[in-house]
């Protein structure tokens, strides 16, 4: 017999904890590149950017703190860096002692946007099976609260992006939307996979 969320005594089956996960981080991979090319294609739209590795490929200019500053104060944070590609540059200096160049920088950058995408739907699709009422909205609320989180909290407080009063109204907009994008496609993803498994 198939496990099921529920037994006869309404506990918790550990197994479909897992499946969830499973489902959510299958789901934040298919998310992270629908986010990606929607980013690709709004950019073009918007400005001729075609960067399409997180929504802080239209929050330009170095933060003056944290890792912004301290990439600066070493000469080589570029204006136009990313958040995930600052982290990245960062983490190699910190970890390895080595500067990577921009291809290296931009390569490691979308890396870390897809492990962060793919992560965060991981927690979301465990979450559900606790709690199926974080799944409303179609995976649109949970896609708001990323972009909040992320974007607007901890990417600022770590200094990997200016803060969120240093932007125009218009990259918030393009933010959210990127990631509205990237919630939808996660919720749809993870409840047909997870419906498979």
């Amino acid at each position: 017999m198939e496990p099921s969320k529920h037994d006869n005594s309404d506990r918790f089956v550990p197994l479909d904890l897992v499946r969830g996960a499973v489902a959510g981080a299958v789901a934040g991979l298919v998310a992270s590149a629908m986010m990606n090319q929607f980013q690709k294609l709004a950019g073009k739209l918007i400005s001729s950017d075609e960067r399409s590795h997180g929504a802080q490929s239209q929050q330009q200019g170095t933060p003056n703190r944290g890792i912004g500053r301290y990439l600066a104060e070493r000469g080589i944070d570029r204006p136009d860096d990313t958040a995930p590609a600052r982290l990245a540059q960062a983490v190699s200096i910190g970890v390895a002692g080595k500067e990577l160049d921009e291809s290296e920088k931009d390569s490691a950058g979308t890396a870390f946007h897809y492990a962060y995408g793919t992560s965060m739907a991981a927690v979301y699709g465990a979450a559900a099976e606790l709690v199926p009422e974080l799944t409303f909205g179609s995976g649109l609320a949970y896609g708001a609260a990323v972009w909040v989180g992320a974007d607007e909290v901890v990417t600022p407080l770590l200094g990997l992006s200016k803060t969120a009063t240093e932007y125009p109204i218009s990259n918030h907009a393009y933010a959210l939307s990127s990631h509205l994008v990237y919630g939808l496609t996660t919720e749809v993803v993870r409840n047909t996979v997870r419906r498979l498994i």
